[in-house]
């Protein structure tokens, strides 16, 4: 009886752990699970995604400020009054974007004699577009046709692969009438990526 209690728990002991070539299996099954895993979620994508995703939103409160601030003032922030400039509005970048003498982001801001008291957009966020050195997923442009029933735009070139998709869909299409004017720019320019076939702006409304 005991010889035999012994030989069984020699054999349980020999059984209790795992061979080298078991644990390699193991690791390799692993191995193969997590790239497919990482193949189908696409890190890399899903983080210019949120990137684009942030511009939008970006575009969308730039865009909905200009608004807010024609509509309370009857001119645009690119303008003195509404006698001094024409409301259009060529393709630039926003940061650069001015009454002739103030930067239209400072005057939406609140920060002029001016606007004091009557801010569209609160300091941190035009601090955050005018940094083009760190500002993701890239400058915010603007643009107006000359016709006073033109849309203005705000655009941005995306960087995943979903946005330059949903942008060069609307490049194949009929761009809107207003928007004709600037399709080089928009649809694969120089600020927009310089193949047209595979890059494209992202412009609202």
């Amino acid at each position: 009886m005991q010889k035999f209690l012994i030989s069984n728990f020699q054999f349980l002991k020999r059984k209790a752990g795992f061979t080298m070539i078991e644990l390699l299996i193991v690791i390799a099954v692993l191995g193969i699970l997590a790239v497919a895993v990482l193949s189908a979620i696409n890190p890399i994508e899903q983080i210019n995604r949120g990137r684009d995703t942030g511009g939008r939103s970006d575009a969308e409160q730039l865009l909905s400020a200009i608004e807010r601030f024609y509509t309370m003032r009857g001119f645009y922030p690119w303008q003195v009054d509404a006698e001094t400039l024409e409301t259009d509005l060529v393709w630039t970048r926003v940061d650069e974007v001015t009454d002739g003498t103030t930067p239209m982001l400072s005057k939406l801001s609140g920060e002029t004699a001016a606007t004091a008291g009557t801010a569209e957009l609160k300091t941190s966020f035009v601090e955050k577009v005018s940094d083009m050195t760190s500002y993701q997923p890239g400058p915010l442009f603007l643009y107006k046709g000359d016709s006073d029933e033109d849309s203005v735009y705000v655009c941005f070139n995306p960087d995943s692969g979903a946005f330059n998709a949903e942008a060069l869909a609307r490049c194949n299409a009929t761009l809107p009438d207003d928007l004709v004017d600037i399709t080089g720019e928009v649809c694969g320019g120089t600020d927009c990526g310089d193949d047209p076939a595979a890059s494209a702006c992202i412009c609202l409304p």
